[in-house]
């Protein structure tokens, strides 16, 4: 790739930052860092009436969380800044009338009572109204008005827009990375607006003076952006700059397959759809984060990035450099990749075996008062013993809180299995082995119970089960003599005496 790689993730801070929002950001992250390429952030921020407060630092920690943050954008290495699109509404302007100068733009005076009226009319005869070369000499703009008339209407402070205007007859050949060549036709697109009556750009005139302007090489964003590439192309053609390479991701499906997963259905179907939780400024009503619900980043990353990806490969665990290092657009679906909930939690459980259990020790700490008084060194040695079984660090009570305190029952169903006449003689057989060790280590525990059992042909079961029980409450658990060892001699025989007076 000759041009140094230069892309950017562009989202308007209305809300929260959907999962979508993050795929997108994701693949961008993945593209620059491939290609030793630079990933700008940029606050796409027209539209004031939609801005939420706290929205911004929120897509900014949302990044920082995922493991993505942004090489160059707000205050960070800001060679092309402002990057608030706000912040930049004088040089809009001047771009808009720079097209019609050119002929490639017009102003355009109609009302929203006009646009209305035609629109209900059109709609009545089962048409669609376009504002477009088929009507626009007979509205009111500066192509159907005199000079004079638009002189005039300017200098008296009459509201307007800039349109831009499309050609007729013509048919335009769009190239997209993931999908390949595109026809239209240039009949069907309407006169967008580009410059709004309120002093503001609408997005598709921000969008591309900026990514002009801050030396974007590839646009790489979701695919409801598709419809616009058509009058992205003519602006860009109309200001004579180089256009840069797009790339439309596929749609995130909701995990039926039907439907697009909008930032509404994590509450209705059970599972976040935000990376961090958030609560709304305005209702306080708080949103699940996938943060809060105990998953880890790198499993976020890895699920994602197969959500319309494919290396190609049977291998499905990536951390993140070797995602960059096989990552290519090429590899990107064009079809919509569908959501399932199950298959993260499959990820997090495999990077749950990553973690380090010291850390894990102090989260699981925090989490339960029952722990404020436990050395965390001895609860990390715990979490090593039953981490493997855990998706989330929410599940380490219910998989351990027998290593912290002696089962309060038995469980019925496996005491029904394990108990039989002889049990409780057998079990004060195993507590006064047990008393008589010195060395009290696994190893030790192992060889002396074992060759007992082996010694006196006894069964491992009749031993083993309502040994395990006795400890546990249930027939679960790591290795009965790890289990033995970390709880310490006096507590298991003392384990072993209470279920021997329970039988």
């Amino acid at each position: 790739m000759t041009k140094t790689v230069r892309v950017r993730f562009a989202p308007s801070p209305t809300g929260p930052l959907h999962i979508g929002g993050v795929r997108t950001a994701l693949f961008n992250y993945l593209f620059a860092k491939k290609h030793n390429g630079t990933f700008i952030l940029r606050i796409e921020d027209t539209d004031q009436n939609r801005y939420v407060e706290g929205a911004e630092q929120y897509i900014i920690d949302a990044l920082n969380w995922c493991g993505i943050p942004f090489d160059e954008g707000i205050n960070k290495n800001e060679k092309f800044g402002p990057y608030r699109q706000s912040q930049r509404k004088h040089l809009y302007k001047a771009y808009a009338e720079e097209l019609i100068a050119s002929g490639k733009a017009y102003y355009a005076f109609d009302t929203a009572e006009t646009l209305d009226f035609h629109r209900t009319e059109h709609e009545a005869k089962g048409k669609t109204f376009i504002y477009n070369w088929h009507n626009r000499l007979k509205l009111s703009n500066s192509l159907s008005l005199s000079a004079e008339e638009v002189k005039a209407k300017l200098e008296a402070g009459d509201d307007y827009v800039i349109r831009f205007k499309s050609p007729q007859d013509e048919t335009l050949h769009l190239k997209d990375i993931i999908r390949g060549d595109i026809k239209i036709d240039t009949n069907i697109l309407d006169d967008k607006v580009l410059f709004k009556s309120d002093g503001m750009p609408t997005y598709h005139l921000a969008n591309i003076v900026d990514d002009h302007l801050m030396e974007i090489t590839h646009v790489i964003r979701g695919e409801e952006w598709l419809p616009s590439l058509a009058l992205h192309y003519q602006l860009y053609e109309a200001f004579g700059w180089e256009k840069p390479e797009f790339a439309h991701l596929p749609l995130i499906l909701k995990p039926t397959g039907k439907g697009k997963l909008s930032k509404r259905d994590g509450d209705k179907l059970g599972f976040p759809v935000f990376p961090l939780q958030w609560t709304d400024p305005v209702t306080e009503e708080v949103s699940r984060g996938y943060k809060e619900d105990g998953y880890f980043p790198e499993a976020m990353i890895n699920f994602l990035a197969f959500l319309g990806w494919n290396p190609g490969t049977e291998q499905e665990i990536f951390d993140l450099d070797d995602l960059i290092k096989a990552f290519e657009l090429e590899r990107v679906n064009k079809s919509g990749a569908r959501f399932d909930p199950d298959k993260i939690k499959w990820f997090n459980h495999h990077y749950m075996q990553e973690q380090n259990d010291d850390e894990l020790a102090k989260t699981f700490k925090k989490q339960h008062a029952e722990l404020a008084d436990i050395d965390v060194n001895y609860i990390a040695l715990v979490v090593s013993k039953i981490k493997e079984r855990a998706t989330f660090v929410s599940d380490f009570w219910e998989l351990s809180a027998y290593f912290f305190e002696a089962p309060s029952s038995y469980d019925e169903k496996a005491t029904k299995k394990a108990f039989k006449d002889n049990t409780a003689e057998l079990m004060t057989s195993v507590s006064a082995i047990i008393n008589t060790i010195d060395n009290f280590s696994v190893e030790t525990l192992q060889t002396e119970i074992k060759g007992w059992i082996t010694a006196n042909n006894i069964g491992f079961g009749q031993v083993m089960m309502p040994l395990r029980i006795a400890l546990v409450g249930a027939l679960q658990g790591p290795d009965v003599f790890d289990i033995m060892y970390l709880i310490g001699k006096a507590e298991t025989i003392k384990r072993i005496e209470t279920l021997v007076k329970t039988l």
